[in-house]
């Protein structure tokens, strides 16, 4: 909360009156916007949320994420009110994997186990046998007999990364998520040379460039957990730099470098377009009128649901 403005500070205090009052949980990904993070009654990944959200015991589950996030949420607790900032906080990895394809797709190889990664559509998770995340994929992936043909989708690099953990042969839906596939390699080595002290961690999600040269590979959860508990004192960090604010919380006294991306932006760093639409001003305004709301048709959580409820015991 330090070094806050006045108007931003006050805001938060009149978001956390209004949670209270409609009996609200907040629940927010790690790479939300600082001061939505620091409202926010949980921050975590996405398999940690998904917990959260199957525990509410709220009567509204306000979700400053994207939208995937939000409609798992709903799925887990089709009979509470589901709140998300913005409708238009996506994600590209669900935009990439329409749900007819997919069927397609799916039909095209019969047989097969269909393995789901979480950022995908609540019409995609339907039509799947289980779900993952970025932290138990591998835990997944290894607890399918190992003769029984599988399907990963939509996240290549993360198929790929996790043929390559576990000796799985999978089928990939060539899907990406734009934010890992945005770090410039030749960047990234002019930074490793400026700090050659310096450790990377990279997200699975990121191309498998990055993941030959980097120190550590985890989800988001992880990456926090590692540079926590290692010796080191200087990381680079390969995800969406949103992490950064959580992750000097908890490593306070490590020095955390941003892995640069092609873009030319302010930072230089790989932000989520996504995740940066909804802003502490439309999660006030959220609350407040209690929308935009997540609906899903009855049928269809019925069916997305079996994959989640399965993940959450597997995991």
């Amino acid at each position: 909360m330090i070094g806050l403005k006045k108007d931003t500070a006050l805001l938060q205090q009149e978001i956390r009156e209004l949670a209270q009052l409609k009996n609200a949980v907040i629940l927010a990904h790690y790479y939300q916007y600082p001061e939505i993070q620091e409202v926010a009654d949980f921050v975590g990944d996405s398999l940690d949320l998904s917990r959260k959200a199957k525990k509410a015991g709220n009567d509204i589950i306000v979700f400053a994420g994207v939208k995937f996030m939000a409609e798992t949420a709903k799925i887990l607790n089709p009979e509470k009110k589901v709140l998300l900032p913005d409708l238009a906080a996506g994600c590209s990895l669900a935009d990439n994997c329409p749900p007819g394809e997919f069927k397609k797709f799916v039909d095209a190889h019969p047989g097969h186990t269909v393995v789901t990664y979480i950022n995908c559509s609540a019409e995609v998770k339907a039509i799947s046998d289980i779900i993952c995340t970025s932290s138990n994929a591998e835990q997944i992936v290894n607890r399918i007999p190992a003769d029984q043909p599988i399907i990963f989708a939509p996240d290549a690099n993360l198929g790929r990364y996790v043929i390559k953990q576990t000796g799985r042969q999978m089928v990939l839906w060539n899907g990406a998520c734009v934010v890992h596939e945005a770090f410039s390699i030749d960047k990234l080595i002019q930074l490793i040379n400026a700090h050659p002290q310096a450790r990377l961690v990279a997200h699975p999600e990121s191309e498998e460039h990055i993941l030959k040269i980097a120190d550590f590979t985890g989800s988001t959860r992880k990456m926090i957990d590692y540079i926590k508990t290692d010796d080191g004192h200087t990381y680079i960090v390969a995800t969406e730099v949103g992490i950064l604010h959580q992750m000097q919380k908890e490593a306070p006294g490590k020095t955390l470098l941003a892995a640069p991306s092609h873009e030319d932006n302010t930072c230089a760093c790989s932000e989520c377009a996504f995740m940066k639409v909804n802003t502490l001003e439309k999660l006030y305004n959220c609350l407040l009128h209690e929308g935009p709301e997540i609906k899903i048709e009855p049928e269809l959580v019925k069916k997305a649901v079996l994959p989640l409820e399965k993940m959450l015991r597997w995991s």
